[in-house]
């Protein structure tokens, strides 16, 4: 009885250690600057002092090519935003929102007669083949695995400046 104890003791501890080192290794990630996203690489890129400090493979809305013009049209944005929002509660684990559209997509939206669109985030969820250079499946949106949008939104805070690359 004694053996089995002292294995259930150790299975906790080892268990209990894990996540305590998880829980660190979150901790200890750098608070970011900015965050850059390159459609055409399909990276995203976490700033802080300067300079890259993680990177990760995203896929984008189903139509990518250009910025986003209008509600439905697949793409998404490009151009310099902000996080405005940040949701726990997300129907993609966590997500950060794009303060899409600003004044200048608005004002080109009035122009061609069209609504802009909007809720553009950075999500977690499922990343279809993305390894292998499977397709984007978004509605505009950024989307990253699960794990990752963990990091990112520990890193990322309120204001935080978004830029969007071709």
């Amino acid at each position: 009885m004694t053996h089995v104890l002292t294995k259930r003791g150790l299975l906790v501890g080892a268990a209990a250690l894990t996540v305590s080192a998880c829980s660190q290794d979150i901790s200890r990630l750098a608070t970011a600057d900015a965050v850059v996203v390159s459609k055409s690489k399909r990276e995203l890129y976490v700033v802080s002092g300067g300079k890259s400090v993680k990177s990760y493979r995203v896929n984008l809305g189903f139509s990518p090519q250009g910025h986003k013009e209008k509600e439905g049209d697949g793409r998404t944005p490009e151009g310099f935003y902000f996080i405005d929002r940040k949701n726990p509660q997300s129907d993609f684990h966590l997500s950060l929102g794009i303060n899409y559209p600003n004044a200048t997509d608005v004002a080109r939206a009035e122009a061609m007669g069209v609504k802009p669109g909007g809720d553009i985030f950075i999500h977690g969820g499922p990343r279809p083949k993305i390894d292998k250079g499977g397709p984007d499946w978004t509605a505009g949106c950024i989307a990253v695995s699960d794990r990752e949008i963990e990091e990112i939104y520990a890193m990322v805070r309120m204001g935080t400046p978004v830029q969007i690359l071709t």
